[in-house]
């Protein structure tokens, strides 16, 4: 691994991660109405966008911290949709 190839590693978790303390203080409060589901389909779109073109370049990087991004967007829709009961209730 070279240092170009490290430095898009460690970008693509930085950027990818960022979503992790909203995702941890959503299912701690088990509130999610804030939460704009278009915003997430956008994400979802731009970093499926990024996976696909990721392959074509063989990029591991790209492909990797955008599926990583994948994965915590959906938990976050997940939650969106779980805790839609509780923002109902206040």
């Amino acid at each position: 691994m070279d240092f170009i190839e490290l430095v898009g590693i460690v970008a693509g978790l930085c950027t990818s991660s960022s979503i992790i303390p909203q995702l941890v203080k959503t299912i701690k409060s088990k509130k999610a109405g804030d939460v704009s589901v278009l915003m997430f389909i956008v994400l979802l779109t731009g970093n499926s966008l990024w996976v696909y073109y990721g392959a074509d370049k063989g990029d591991v990087p790209i492909i990797a911290t955008n599926i990583l991004s994948i994965l915590l967007n959906v938990a976050m829709l997940i939650c969106k949709f779980k805790y839609k009961k509780n923002d109902d209730d206040h």
